[in-house]
C-alpha cells in the first residue's frame, strides 16, 4: 500500500514539474524572453521527444536568437529518428532560407513534398506548415498534389483561405463553391467567408468575378443554389429587379416551393425603399401562395407602399381597400396583423381614434394566446395614448408587462408606460421604468431607455419646475399625433426661449427630424450642424453627426461630406449605438469590402 501512495505522490510530482515547465516556457516565448525560453523548451523536448509542438517552439526559439546552425543540427538529429514528422522538412527547411541557403531550403521543401507523394494524408499538415511560414505557393502544392493523388481528400477551404492571401479571388471563389457543391459546409459559412471580397458596386472587379464564376457554375451544372448565390449578390449590389428574377426562377424549380424567400427579399427591399419593386414583389406573391396569411401580409405591404407614395387626397381609396380586405378575411386569430393595421390607419392617418378602439376591444374578445392579447393590447394602448386616454392605456401596457416580464413584448410595454407617463409629465415614475429598461435585451428598446432617461434626469436637475421639460413632453406628443407643424412650433418655443439649456439640443434634435419627415431636408442640416457646433459633447452628438452623414449620403449625394461625418463617429463615439452602422457606411463609401 505504501508503494502504492509513494508511486501515485511521484507520478504527480512529475505531472505538476512537467506543467509548470511547459507554463513557463510558454509564458517567456509570449514575452519574447526567447533566452528563458529555450531554457524550458529543452527539458520539455528531452522528456517529449515525439511532441511535435515543442520541437517547433524550440526551433523557432533558437532561430528567434540567431543560433540557426544549433537549430538545423536539432531537426537534423529529429529527421535522424524512427518515423520523424515530415513536417521537419520543413522547418529545415525554412531555417536555410532564414540564412540565404536558397538551395538547402528548396531541397528540405521537396522532400517535404515528397512525402505527399508516397503518403498524401500529410498533405494537410505539410500544406499548413508552409503557409505558417508565408510560403502559399508551396503551401497551395501540398494542399493540391494530395487530392489529385487522393480524391477522397478536401483542402479546399484551406486552399480559398491562401487564394485570398495571394488575392487570386476567382480562385478564391471557386474554392469556396467546391466546398458547398461537395456538401462540404453550408451556404452561410460561404457566404460569410466571400463577403469578405464584395462591395456595394457591382463594377467592383471581386464582384465582377464572383458574377461570371457563378453564371459558368449555373450553365455547367443548373443546381438551384447558384440562383440562391446570384440573388444573394444582387442584393448585395442593390440591384432588387435582378435578384427578384432570381428569386422567381428558384420559386418556379421548386414544386410546392413556399414563398418566405419572395417575402424575405420584399422586406428587405421595402427597408431599402425601392418601392416599385417590392409592389412587383409583393404582387408575385399573391398570385402565387395559397396560404392565406403570407397573401394578407402582402397585401398589407402593398397599401403601405401606397400610403409612402401617395399624397393624403387618396386616403379614401386607401380606407376601402382595407375594408374590403376586412370584408374578405373577417375578424380571426389569424388575421391580427389586418385588424391592428386598419385600426392604425384610422388613427394615425384619418385621425379617428374611437371606431379604431372599438375595433380593436372587439378582436380581444377572440380566442388569443398570450402574445396573440399583448400584440392586440399594445396597438390599442398606443391608439389610447393618441386619444389622450392615458391611464386607460397604462393599464393595458401594464397587463402586458405583468404577463411577459421577461419578452421583448413585455420589455416594449414597459417603454410605453414610461413613454406615456412622460407624456402625461408624470416624469419620476417614468424614469422609475426606464432605470430597468437601459439593461434589455433589445438594443433598440435599451437605447431609447437611455436616451429617454437622461432628458429627464439631466432637465430635472436644471430646472427644478421642469418648465421645459413639460413643453418638450408636449411637442413629443404632438408629434406622436403626425400634428408636424404644431409639433415644430412648439420645438421653436424651447429653442428661442432656453438657449443654452440643456434640453436645447434635444428640442433641435427632433424638430430636425420632423423636418427631415417634412423633406425640409436644409432645415433639418441647419439644426443637425447646430448641435454638431454647440453641442459636440452631449449625448446627442453621434446622432447628430449620424443624421447628417445620412443626408450627405442619401439626399445630398456628397459621399465626401457624409464620409467625414461617419468617420466622427468612428473615431470619437466608439459606444455610440450608430457605430457599427457608421463603420460599414463609412467603408462602403470608401470602397472597402464588407463584412
Amino acid at each position: 500500500m505504501r508503494n502504492l501512495l509513494f508511486f501515485v505522490s511521484y507520478i504527480s510530482m512529475a505531472t505538476f514539474a512537467w506543467a509548470q515547465d511547459d507554463f513557463l516556457a510558454k509564458q517567456y516565448f509570449a514575452d519574447g524572453d526567447f533566452e528563458k525560453a529555450v531554457v524550458f523548451y529543452e527539458k520539455l523536448v528531452e522528456k517529449n521527444p515525439r511532441r511535435t509542438a515543442y520541437v517547433q517552439d524550440l526551433v523557432a526559439c533558437y532561430q528567434q536568437l540567431e543560433r540557426y546552425e544549433e537549430a538545423g543540427d536539432f531537426l537534423r538529429d529529429k529527421l535522424e529518428d524512427k518515423n520523424p514528422y515530415p513536417t521537419l522538412f520543413v522547418d529545415l527547411g525554412y531555417n536555410h532560407t532564414l540564412q540565404e541557403q536558397k538551395e538547402m531550403a528548396q531541397t528540405n521543401y521537396e522532400k517535404a513534398l515528397g512525402v505527399i507523394q508516397k503518403n498524401p494524408n500529410y498533405g494537410y499538415a505539410i500544406g499548413l506548415q508552409f503557409q505558417k511560414y508565408s510560403l502559399l505557393d508551396l503551401a497551395i502544392k501540398a494542399f493540391e498534389n494530395a487530392m489529385q493523388l487522393n480524391p477522397g481528400l478536401d483542402y479546399n477551404y484551406p486552399l480559398a483561405r491562401i487564394y485570398g492571401e495571394k488575392g487570386n479571388v476567382e480562385a478564391m471563389y471557386n474554392a469556396y463553391l467546391n466546398l458547398l457543391s461537395d456538401g462540404k459546409t453550408s451556404k452561410s459559412n460561404i457566404l460569410r467567408s466571400i463577403d469578405d471580397f464584395i462591395t456595394e458596386n457591382p463594377e467592383d472587379t471581386n464582384n465582377i468575378i464572383l458574377k461570371k464564376v457563378l453564371l459558368e457554375r449555373a450553365q455547367k451544372n443548373p443546381n438551384i443554389i447558384w440562383n440562391e448565390l446570384l440573388s444573394w449578390l444582387f442584393v448585395q449590389q442593390k440591384q432588387f429587379s435582378s435578384a427578384f428574377r432570381q428569386e422567381k426562377a428558384i420559386f418556379k424549380r421548386i414544386e410546392g416551393s413556399y414563398t418566405i424567400r419572395l417575402e424575405n427579399l420584399g422586406d428587405f427591399v421595402l427597408q431599402d425603399e425601392e418601392y416599385e419593386v417590392a409592389k412587383d414583389i409583393y404582387l408575385y406573391i399573391i398570385e402565387n401562395t395559397s396560404n392565406e396569411v403570407t397573401k394578407l401580409d402582402a397585401e398589407l405591404n402593398l397599401i403601405d407602399i401606397h400610403l409612402i407614395t401617395s399624397s393624403g387626397s387618396q386616403l379614401d381609396a386607401i380606407q376601402k381597400k382595407y375594408e374590403e380586405l376586412i370584408d374578405f378575411y373577417g375578424y380571426k386569430t389569424h388575421t391580427l396583423q389586418l385588424q391592428v393595421a386598419y385600426a392604425n390607419f384610422l388613427t394615425f392617418k384619418k385621425n379617428q381614434p374611437e371606431p379604431a378602439e372599438r375595433l380593436l376591444k372587439n378582436s380581444l374578445d377572440l380566442p388569443l394566446n398570450l402574445r396573440g392579447t399583448a400584440y392586440l393590447k399594445l396597438a390599442l394602448g398606443d391608439i389610447l395614448v393618441y386619444d389622450k386616454k392615458f391611464n386607460e392605456a397604462l393599464i393595458y401596457f401594464s397587463q402586458i408587462q405583468q404577463k411577459l416580464k421577461n419578452d421583448v413584448l413585455g420589455q416594449e410595454a414597459r417603454y410605453k408606460v414610461a413613454q406615456t407617463s412622460f407624456y402625461k409629465g408624470d416624469f419620476d415614475w417614468a424614469l422609475t421604468q426606464l432605470k430597468v429598461l437601459r439593461s434589455s435585451t433589445s438594443q433598440l428598446i435599451a437605447n431609447d431607455a437611455m436616451q429617454l432617461s437622461l432628458l429627464i434626469s439631466d432637465n430635472s436637475l436644471e430646472d427644478s419646475t421642469q418648465t421645459a421639460l413639460k413643453k418638450y413632453a408636449r411637442a413629443d406628443f404632438l408629434a406622436y399625433q403626425n400634428n408636424t407643424e404644431d409639433a415644430i412650433t412648439a420645438l421653436n418655443d424651447i429653442i428661442e426661449n432656453h438657449k443654452g439649456e440643456k434640453i436645447e439640443d434635444e428640442a433641435l434634435l427632433k424638430q430636425a427630424q420632423l423636418f427631415e419627415s417634412q423633406k425640409k431636408y436644409k432645415e433639418a442640416q441647419f439644426n443637425y450642424e447646430k448641435i454638431i457646433t454647440f453641442y459636440s459633447k452631449s449625448i446627442l452628438a453621434d446622432d447628430a453627426h449620424f443624421a447628417i452623414a445620412e443626408l450627405y449620403r442619401k439626399v445630398f449625394d456628397n459621399p465626401s461630406k457624409a464620409k467625414e461625418h461617419y468617420e466622427t463617429i468612428i473615431y470619437n463615439y466608439q459606444d455610440s449605438y450608430y457605430f457599427p452602422q457608421a463603420r460599414k457606411n463609412f467603408r462602403i463609401l470608401r470602397g472597402d469590402a464588407i463584412n
